[in-house]
């Protein structure tokens, strides 16, 4: 016997705004009946389990013990820019000069995440980021 992971639950105090952004991170929907001000709101990803943020009265404390890595399409560096401007948050840079390495950004409510070198970047067959 197994078990199915069937979500991630992320604890937030605004499940749709935050189910928003990471829409967006992720270039997938919000589930459609899911409103502002609902209490549980879910981001539907196409493959794997759902993103489902719940309203939580405390905020967040102290560092994730689980969090997201995401590997991006395009570049890590041009993804890392893109989601700063998305409103997330750098909050350690982990880049070598020689190109390997990640970036740790959180969420607009705090919760780590790290972006990744892309499959084109550790393939070595990606363009130089400008």
């Amino acid at each position: 016997m197994v078990s199915v992971l069937q979500n991630v639950a992320i604890d937030c105090a605004d499940p749709y705004e935050l189910a928003r952004f990471w829409s967006e991170v992720t270039g997938c929907p919000v589930h459609p009946e899911d409103r502002p001000g609902d209490e549980e709101t879910r981001v539907m990803l196409k493959e794997g389990p759902i993103l489902h943020f719940n309203k939580v009265p405390e905020p967040k404390a102290g560092k994730n013990r689980l969090h997201l890595c995401l590997r991006p399409d395009s570049t890590r560096d041009e993804e890392v820019e893109r989601l700063v401007r998305r409103g997330a948050t750098l909050i350690a840079d982990l880049r070598e000069p020689d190109g390997t390495g990640w970036a740790v950004l959180a969420d607009p409510e705090g919760n780590e995440f790290c972006v990744l070198r892309s499959a084109a970047e550790r393939a070595g067959t990606a363009p130089p980021h400008p």
